[in-house]
């Protein structure tokens, strides 16, 4: 058992139409037939959505996704319309909502490892191989693979876990021309990001991206690029053959799997409300990643 330890309700607002509450975000239609994506301060872990949220986390994915979708429009347009804030919305969602284009969304998501580390690992161990893709032999957790591989993954609903799939996979479902240009523009976009944050004293290992057309162009939805939606490591501390530090919720999860939580993750029991230390060091990571990564001081994004 999984999901919600206690499901919001939505936000009723006059001329949106809710349409999706997920783990992180909240999906609304307006009149004109766009999206409204509204990024709450909500924390998954191990599948559960926590009873605890993270003060500013919404803002800081949506403002550090706008950001990235400028560095990378040339590649692959995406589905930002507008920021401004739908008349009669709560003074909380400004800085986290976006307008977006309605899209057919691809049912995979779209996933480049440049290091091996999380599930990628697990498969290596056991077979030297990653989504299927053979790998050299003498790897460890957060080593850089020596070129950067797309391995995708199923869509999963809230309380699931996504899964792996391989290429072939891939093909089944969207077809042959799609499945190119998914895996040649996931790793473009990587490739770009990599480099960028590279310059900024960290190592992206491994992100997921989801896609959507409009008519026959494909385009970059949803989050990017996020603590959320990446693995981020401080470059000056990558060290393979161990668990690298990381900009992301990683305080979380070892508070959320020590003998402090009291939570036996293999019961089905719904983890408990986390205490404020790790909240606060949580959050101070995201804003730290979010600083790195564009140049601004947090202080200076609203």
């Amino acid at each position: 058992m999984s999901g919600f330890v206690e499901k919001p309700e939505p936000v009723q607002v006059p001329g949106l139409t809710h349409l999706h509450t997920g783990k992180v975000r909240d999906l609304y239609r307006n009149e004109a037939g766009d999206l409204v994506m509204v990024a709450s301060d909500r924390m998954s872990a191990f599948d559960w959505v926590l009873p605890t949220e993270i003060p500013d986390k919404g803002r800081v994915l949506t403002q550090l996704s706008l950001w990235w979708f400028d560095q990378l429009s040339d590649l692959v347009p995406h589905h930002v319309l507008s920021t401004e804030l739908p008349a009669g919305a709560p003074a909380d969602w400004a800085g986290r909502t976006t307008v977006c284009k309605s899209l057919a969304m691809v049912p995979v998501e779209c996933v480049a490892r440049g290091y091996l580390t999380g599930s990628g690992l697990i498969e290596y161990d056991e077979s030297r191989t990653v989504c299927g893709l053979a790998l050299p032999e003498g790897l460890s957790d957060g080593s850089e693979l020596p070129a950067p591989i797309f391995t995708p993954a199923t869509k999963a609903a809230v309380g699931d876990h996504d899964e792996n799939v391989s290429y072939e996979e891939v093909v089944r479902q969207v077809g042959v021309e799609t499945a190119a240009v998914l895996r040649r523009t996931t790793l473009d976009v990587y490739g770009r990001a990599r480099d960028i944050a590279r310059e900024r004293g960290i190592i992206l290992a491994d992100t997921k991206f989801e896609f959507g057309f409009d008519g026959e162009t494909l385009i970059l939805a949803d989050e990017v690029l996020t603590p959320d939606s990446s693995r981020f490591w401080p470059a000056d501390q990558w060290k393979p053959g161990r668990a690298q530090p990381s900009y992301d919720k990683q305080f979380v999860r070892n508070w959320l799997t020590s003998p402090d939580s009291g939570w036996d993750r293999k019961s089905e029991q719904p983890p408990p409300p986390l205490p404020q230390e790790i909240v606060d060091a949580t959050r101070s990571k995201y804003l730290e990643a979010y600083e790195l990564l564009t140049g601004k001081a947090w202080s200076d994004s609203f």
